[in-house]
């Protein structure tokens, strides 16, 4: 019988990757994480807890003009940036090491390196070369960026949380939850937003009333829509940028944030030499159970490109630790077609 150095390794240290590692090691798995970057993936480092704090604070302002209708005299509220987002980035180092000390104590072995698969059971990890009875692939998703000249004036989700300052002016694109959040935090901290989107009604693939009550009550806030278009070019004038669109008029703003989607991290990983096969967007292709066409190689999460959502991607590698160790019991894999999601806006849908 072949001796592997680890009965799983996993690549990727997000919501899938770390359960999944956890699990397995409970049952006697020998397991090591592989993460080049922080430990706790999309959710805790650039996604929903960094971003739900930062809906927190944009909610501030109203709560200190509704103070007054009560007694309280605040004088005028002004946020300050700097101290809010390195408050938020504290949080988000808090949250990585416990993140870390949960894998540390499940006797888990953390890799700070980018892992990529020699052949189906060999990773070159730092400069060590490792094997793996059995390999889960979990490296999430990048925001996707858009095709046009100009596209690198711009920035995406990841670097809205560590902005220098505020622009004056944003233009948001996309029409996604992800847009739909961020223009209600920026609008809240004080920017004019103006949301570019493709389609004329945001939220696509949510219930129609939904929809249509939340871009209302956001373009009542003083969001403003820009709709049935997308960027043609975008470029620097002075301070300024410039963007040039497909209907054939120009927006002037100070800072552009693309939320257009988002791409499979498997660019790097060396999947072709392992025989992985890709599917539609790059995504790692998968059955029900989060298998990939090579039996021992699995894939869950973002890279998968199926539902981007934490507890999807944490329940989708309850299959794991039945191959990594006899004594794990097997369970059902999570299959509902249309899995429940929500999305952290202001004001809100009840509004």
């Amino acid at each position: 019988m072949t001796a592997y150095d680890y009965d799983l390794f996993v690549i990727g240290a997000g919501s899938g990757g770390v359960r999944a590692a956890r699990i397995a090691a409970g049952y006697g798995a020998r397991v090591a994480v592989a993460e080049e970057y922080r430990v706790g993936g999309t959710c805790v480092i650039r996604g929903c807890v960094p971003k739900k704090l930062l809906v927190y604070a944009s909610h501030m302002a109203e709560e200190f003009e509704d103070a007054a209708g009560f007694g309280w005299q605040a004088g005028q509220a002004a946020v300050d940036w700097a101290t809010l987002r390195d408050n938020v980035q504290n949080e988000v180092a808090r949250l990585n090491g416990l993140y870390i000390q949960t894998l540390d104590k499940a006797g888990v072995d953390i890799l700070p390196h980018r892992a990529t698969f020699l052949d189906a059971h060999t990773l070159q990890v730092g400069d060590r070369q490792i094997t793996a009875r059995t390999i889960l692939i979990a490296t999430g998703a990048r925001p996707a960026m858009p095709d046009c000249e100009g596209e690198a004036l711009g920035f995406t989700s990841n670097e809205a949380f560590h902005l220098d300052t505020l622009p004056r002016r944003m233009i948001i694109a996309g029409g996604g939850y992800i847009s739909t959040e961020f223009a209600g935090i920026f609008h809240g901290l004080g920017v004019e937003v103006t949301n570019l989107y493709r389609g004329d009604l945001i939220l696509k693939g949510w219930d129609r009333d939904i929809r249509e009550r939340i871009q209302a009550a956001y373009a009542a806030k003083g969001v403003r829509f820009h709709l049935n278009t997308v960027f043609r070019k975008i470029e620097r004038q002075g301070e300024t940028l410039l963007a040039h669109l497909k209907d054939g008029t120009t927006l002037e703003t100070d800072a552009i944030m693309y939320a257009i989607g988002r791409k499979p991290n498997t660019r790097g990983l060396g999947l072709e030499a392992a025989g992985v096969t890709l599917g539609e967007n790059e995504a790692v292709a998968v059955n029900a159970a989060s298998q990939t066409n090579v039996p021992h190689i699995y894939a869950v999460g973002d890279v998968t490109d199926r539902v981007q959502l934490t507890p999807w991607r944490s329940g989708r590698d309850m299959p794991l630790p039945t191959p990594c160790s006899a004594a794990s019991p097997g369970w059902p894999p999570m299959t509902p077609s249309r899995p429940p999601c929500s999305a952290s806006r202001r004001p809100p849908a009840s509004a």
